[in-house]
């Protein structure tokens, strides 16, 4: 069964300084991780009956299974990631592990 983690990213401080951040630097970090089959990442337009959407950006990266997403995770690559992440994610991020209906 395919199985993602999922990460949403609230607003941060300064947008500009972490979307440089984030695309020269934390991207580069999540495709060198063992088994990703698949990534991808955007920011949000909207959010559906709120003025301003809770989440600024989020991450979705894809893996065989859970064995293989918690490899990635254990691997250097998935540690130097995480690291990373805690660097940067504004206060409120979440990270959460999805198993996929297929």
């Amino acid at each position: 069964m395919t199985a993602k983690i999922v990460v949403l990213y609230t607003p941060p401080a300064d947008p500009g300084e972490f979307d440089r951040h984030y695309l020269a630097t934390h991207v580069p970090l999540v495709h060198a991780m063992p088994g990703l089959l698949r990534f991808e990442s955007g920011k949000f337009a909207a959010a559906q009956g709120e003025a301003e959407p809770k989440y600024y950006r989020a991450a979705e990266l894809y893996f065989a299974d859970q064995a293989a997403l918690d490899a990635a995770r254990r691997s250097e690559e998935g540690k130097a990631t995480a690291a990373d992440f805690q660097q940067i994610a504004p206060p409120g991020s979440r990270v959460l592990v999805e198993e996929l209906d297929d």
